[in-house]
């Protein structure tokens, strides 16, 4: 494959590449220094112009150039902005389906299909016994062209679980009976059956949702029953609190250490015969005399 040559007229021509640049932006100061060329083909140069633009750290305007065989005069072909080695892009893109979250549907939103759908397994298929297929379908209601998968039924008890409608919540452990006893509870069907039913009961905050059979809150049917006893210990609690002074803490412990070292300085006093117990100074002891007038 042959090379291509240098082109002097093309590569010369840094002032018409500029000004296609110039054109494309959208002020004249967005257009920087001349970063060089590149020789894309015969009679075919890229020039490059650093990109001034706020936001576009490290973008090139790219004006290619090219000019017909024995022609001295160049002509533009294309004018765009390219990143570069160092550009700061915008986060990859990500398709819409990958991009939801629970939550994200709306009014007339409609989900993309998943054939794939790891949560899902092909239903029923009818097997041309009436006897059977009455069962199934007229029953189970398993007519559908898929069904739930052991991934799905897991992550759901997953997440219905550790939810608002789970065990763990504060109305549930300040509840009385749990939702098994309660007679406003219908129980799914199917696997999620054993853990899970449905809250009927108007009065409750949970009415019309899924709950765990564990849940609770104050709208039992069964409202009369004892408080379930707790599986924490018994911790006695002091209602009044009373505090007792220590030495070395607070104005109370400065007192205390005040009049031991006062009995210290006593002790040595009487050790030494000077008896002082009891004395009281007089009521000048230790002011100045007063000055007498002079002659």
């Amino acid at each position: 494959m042959a090379t291509a040559t240098q082109d002097a007229v093309l590569g010369g021509a840094v002032d018409l590449a500029r000004a296609a640049a110039l054109d494309l932006a959208e002020h004249p100061e967005d257009v920087g220094e001349h970063l060089g060329y590149t020789v894309e083909a015969d009679r075919l140069v890229s020039h490059r112009f650093a990109c001034t633009a706020k936001g576009y750290r490290g973008w090139v305007w790219t004006v290619t150039l090219s000019r017909v065989p024995r022609a001295r005069k160049a002509t533009v072909c294309e004018a765009v902005l390219l990143p570069g080695d160092d550009a700061v892009l915008a986060p990859a893109w990500v398709p819409w389906e990958e991009r939801l979250r629970p939550g994200d549907i709306g009014a007339g939103d409609v989900l993309p299909f998943r054939a794939d759908d790891p949560r899902l397994e092909p239903g029923f298929t009818p097997t041309g016994d009436p006897e059977v297929d009455e069962v199934a379908i007229g029953e189970l209601a398993l007519a559908r062209n898929r069904v739930l998968s052991p991934v799905g039924i897991a992550e759901a008890a997953e997440r219905w679980y550790r939810g608002r409608q789970g065990p763990a919540t504060a109305g549930s452990v300040a509840s009385a009976e749990p939702c098994m006893t309660c007679g406003f509870l219908v129980p799914l069907q199917g696997p999620l059956g054993t853990v899970f039913g449905v809250c009927v009961n108007e009065w409750s905050p949970d009415d019309g949702k899924v709950v765990a059979l564990e849940h609770g809150c104050g709208a039992h049917s069964e409202t009369d029953v004892e408080p379930r006893p707790s599986e924490w210990p018994d911790v006695p609690v002091t209602r009044d609190l009373v505090l007792e002074p220590t030495s070395g803490t607070g104005e109370a412990g400065a007192a205390e250490a005040g009049a031991t070292a006062q009995g210290a300085v006593d002790a040595e006093v009487d050790a030494a015969g000077d008896d002082v117990t009891g004395a009281t100074p007089d009521a000048g002891a230790g002011e100045a005399p007063a000055s007498q007038p002079e002659p």
